[in-house]
C-alpha cells in the first residue's frame, strides 16, 4: 500500500491565516525551527494508479498539484484520483470537494447521516451532480467492511465524537450519533494495514488488539495539552489564559474531541504499549510545540517511538 500524506496540518494549517502566535510569527519571519503545513489531507492506493483520498481539505488543490502521482495524463480530463472516503461533516474533511467539481467521475463514501448533511442540507454540494455519473454517492456504515477501486478493504470504526457545531439541533436528533465521527483500518489484498483516526477524543481498550495489527498508524496529533488554546489565545478556563471583556470562549482541546498528547491521560500515555506499528501524528494544529523540532515537545514525542507527519511524507507499506 502506498500512503501519501499530502497536508498533515489541523485546520487552519500552519501558519494560520489569521494567527500570530510565536510559532506563525517565527515561521513566517524565518526564524522557526520546522516547516510550513497545508491541511489535513492523506491518498492512498494499492498499486500507485488508482488513488483514493482520505477526506477533502480545503487545500486540496495545491495538495494535488504538489503531487505528482495525482496529476492528470493523456491530454485531456482525467484524474487518478478515483473516490474518496469522508469520515465526519467537518468543513476541514469535505469543502475540498468542491475543488473537485469538474466534471470528473468520482465514487464518494461517506456514512447516511454524513450523507444527508452534504445533500439535503447544503445544496452547494449539488455542483458535484451536474451531469449523470459526475458523482456517485455510496453509503457506508460503522463496523461494516467495504472494497474502494477493488483493490483496498476499509473498516470504519465508530470514535467518540458528535457532529459539526452547525448542523441544527432538529437534523442531530434524526441522526446516528455513531456516525458522525469516524476511524479507518484499510487493508491491501497483501495485508498491508494502515489505521486512520484523525480525531480521536478517547483511547478505548479495546483498540488496542487491532492497533497492535496495523503497519502503520495516523493518529491525531492535534494538541499537545488540554488547555493549549486557552494559553495561547485567552478566553479559556487556563489559569494562564488572558480574559478579554466579550471574547468568545476558548475551548479545550477535550471539548474539541481531541485527546491531547501529554500528560498522564495523553495519547503518548495511552498508546505507549502500542508497539508493532510504525505511530505517526498526523493533524497538527498550529500552537503545537511538536512544529517546532528544537523543542522539548518534539523531542518527547521522537523519544517516545512517535514521527511527527509533514506534507509529501510517503510511506510504503
Amino acid at each position: 500500500m502506498l500512503v501519501k500524506v499530502l497536508g498533515a496540518a489541523a485546520g487552519g494549517a500552519f501558519p494560520q491565516w489569521n494567527c500570530a502566535c510565536h510559532q506563525c510569527e517565527r515561521l513566517r519571519a524565518g526564524t522557526f525551527a520546522g516547516q510550513a503545513r497545508t491541511q489535513a489531507q492523506v491518498a492512498v492506493s494499492e498499486n500507485g494508479v488508482a488513488w483514493t483520498l482520505l477526506n477533502a481539505s480545503p487545500d486540496l488543490r495545491i495538495q494535488v498539484e504538489a503531487t505528482p502521482q495525482l496529476w492528470p495524463t493523456g491530454g485531456s480530463l482525467h484524474s487518478p484520483i478515483r473516490s474518496v472516503v469522508i469520515t465526519s461533516a467537518e468543513a476541514d474533511t469535505v469543502t475540498g470537494l468542491l475543488s473537485l467539481r469538474e466534471f470528473q467521475p468520482l465514487d464518494i463514501y461517506a456514512a447516511r447521516s454524513v450523507l444527508r448533511i452534504l445533500r439535503e442540507d447544503n445544496s452547494l454540494f449539488a455542483v458535484l451532480d451536474r451531469v449523470p455519473r459526475q458523482a456517485t454517492w455510496k453509503e457506508i456504515q460503522p463496523g461494516v467492511n467495504f472494497c474502494v477501486n477493488g483493490e483496498l478493504e476499509f473498516h470504519p470504526i465508530p470514535l467518540p465524537g458528535g457532529f459539526p457545531g452547525f448542523v441544527t439541533a432538529n437534523r442531530k436528533a434524526e441522526l446516528d450519533a455513531r456516525e458522525a465521527v469516524l476511524g479507518l483500518v484499510i487493508e491491501s489484498p497483501s495485508g498491508a494495514r494502515l489505521a486512520y483516526l484523525p480525531g480521536v477524543a478517547k483511547v478505548e481498550d479495546s483498540w488496542r488488539e487491532w492497533l497492535d495489527e496495523c503497519d502503520v498508524l495516523l493518529f491525531d496529533g492535534t494538541f499537545w495539552t488540554d488547555d493549549e488554546l486557552c494559553r495561547v489565545r485567552g478566553g479559556g478556563a487556563s489559569p494562564g489564559a488572558v480574559k478579554t471583556p466579550g471574547a468568545i470562549k476558548t475551548k479545550t482541546a477535550s471539548e474539541m474531541g481531541h485527546l491531547p498528547l501529554s500528560g498522564p491521560g495523553g495519547s503518548i500515555s495511552a498508546l505507549k504499549k502500542i508497539t508493532r506499528p510504525r505511530k505517526i501524528f498526523f493533524h497538527i494544529n498550529n500552537t503545537n510545540p511538536i512544529l517546532d523540532e528544537s523543542s522539548e515537545a518534539f523531542a518527547e514525542v521522537r523519544d517516545a517511538g512517535w514521527a511527527v507527519a509533514r506534507d509529501g511524507m510517503e510511506i510504503d507499506i
